[in-house]
């Protein structure tokens, strides 16, 4: 058909499709109406519906002032007595005069009209997240000052000056008194006794005799001499001085440490716990093998706590290693350690033997105990999530009295850590070794709220809806 129709065939289509002539006065000519140009049916009259869904005033609590004043005491209530007093057992008087001052520095009735938060999917972050780094807004915490720019590097010949004077303040004064004695050559040392054999009027070949008894006897009293002061250059030089040139300074100034590569040293004189030097005798009863005392001696606590702390085997499997002799079959065990106060140690080994290979690793999960971060007691901090191989593990902090929910791994080791409110999920692959790494790896990943604010130049104080989006007569309730 074609796309051009003539005037009749359109007045014809419009007269068909229902359109009605529009409506005159009484006594005035009908007025003619256009003819339209395409074959829709006409949508005067029916209202146009938004595409975006129209939010009341009622729903917003901005109908009337009385709605205002019952929407702001119920979103933005005051502190209660009860509120008050649990804040006070857990913050001093100058803190809690802080907190007083900024809630009544906002006024509510502003929050209801003014500041109302958006729930959309592009609301802009208005509220801090310290469980989150964001690389452009958080810098590393300085722990040194800033260098000074008018410092300058020693040359060669004044660095070797420096280092010169340096070391000779620490060699002790007693030393120093020997290498006064040592600068002396033997010729000047032995010129008087030379010069009396010379006038003694004895032959050449027993002057000669004389004078290199003299001399072998000079050389045996000063080695003797000079032996204290060789060892303790010699342990020097070998313990002490690398150490201290790295951390001498190549300014002139001398007044900024060197960045040193070495370690400091620990130092040999630590208090005798009772475990380092020799076990307590009573541990004899409980331990009369003895295979606790590597753990013992690792770990420093005592043998019957030891003892009682939580050990839980998770991952048993078998493997088995064809060689010319058949196969050598072996267990491979995974034992989780807690102390259920925020402590968890992870132990993995392998022996031919089954029990042999839960002993190990119930051994090595106990010295392996690390602290775990625990907001409140109860949870984590904000959200974390890790992968191990094809197994992503994603934890998520959930409010008071909502409980553990993950899978049975995982459960016991929440459950041996000491956290009450979470829930964990593993989207992906479910491999037994790998889960229970990955979960370990997320809850050691947390960030610390506390280094976050203070890279970012603020301070850890409660307010509302700071985490999880709970009120602080929840948190403290």
């Amino acid at each position: 058909m074609s796309a051009v129709r003539s005037a009749p065939c359109l007045r014809l289509a419009t007269a068909a499709l229902g359109a009605r002539p529009a409506a005159t006065a009484a006594g005035a000519a009908p007025a003619s109406r256009a003819a339209l140009l395409h074959t829709s049916a006409s949508l005067n009259g029916k209202p146009r519906r938004s595409r975006f869904k129209n939010v009341h005033l009622d729903a917003m609590g901005l109908s009337s002032p009385e709605k205002m004043q019952q929407f702001t005491e119920k979103m933005y209530p005051k502190y209660t007595e009860q509120e008050l007093k649990a804040l006070s057992e857990r913050y001093t008087p100058e803190q809690m005069a802080a907190i007083e001052a900024g809630e009544a520095a906002i006024d509510p009735h502003d929050l209801t009209v003014q500041a109302r938060m958006r729930s959309d999917p592009y609301r802009l972050p208005y509220l801090d997240d310290f469980s989150k780094i964001l690389p452009i807004v958080d810098k590393r915490v300085r722990t040194a000052p800033l260098p000074d720019p008018n410092a300058k590097f020693m040359t060669e010949s004044e660095f070797a000056g420096d280092l010169m004077t340096w070391a000779n303040e620490l060699i002790p004064e007693e030393h120093k008194q020997l290498l006064k004695g040592a600068g002396q050559s033997m010729d000047e040392a032995l010129k008087p006794q030379f010069a009396a054999l010379e006038a003694s009027g004895k032959s050449r070949g027993e002057i000669e005799h004389e004078k290199s008894k003299l001399v072998r006897q000079w050389r045996n009293e000063e080695s003797e001499r000079l032996r204290p002061l060789e060892s303790a250059l010699t342990k020097s030089m070998h313990d002490e001085f690398p150490r201290l040139i790295y951390e001498r300074s190549p300014f002139k100034d001398n007044n900024r440490p060197a960045h040193s590569p070495m370690a400091p040293g620990l130092g040999s004189n630590f208090p005798d716990s009772g475990v380092m030097e020799g076990r307590d005798p009573g541990d004899e009863a409980l331990d009369p093998e003895g295979i606790w005392r590597q753990t013992q001696k690792v770990t420093g606590l005592p043998l019957r706590d030891l003892m009682n702390m939580r050990v839980k085997p998770l991952v048993i499997r078998f493997v088995s290693n064809q060689t010319r002799l058949g196969k050598i079959r072996s267990a491979s065990v995974l034992s989780v350690a807690g102390t259920l106060d925020g402590r968890l140690g992870v132990g993995v080994a392998k022996s031919t033997d089954q029990s042999t290979a839960t002993q190990k690793s119930k051994f090595l999960a106990l010295q392996n105990l690390k602290p775990i971060k625990r907001y409140e007691n109860r949870t984590i901090y904000g959200n974390v999530r890790a992968k191990v191989g094809a197994t992503v593990v994603e934890i998520r902090a959930r409010p008071p009295g909502y409980g553990i929910r993950a899978s049975h791994r995982l459960f016991e080791i929440f459950r041996l850590i000491g956290i009450h409110d979470v829930s964990a999920r593993m989207p992906r692959g479910r491999n037994p070794m790998n889960s229970v790494k990955a979960c370990v790896q997320a809850l050691q990943s947390q960030k610390d709220p506390g280094q976050i604010a203070l890279g970012r130049g603020k301070k850890m104080v409660d307010v509302r809806k700071v985490y999880f989006g709970e009120d602080v007569r929840t948190q403290t309730a």
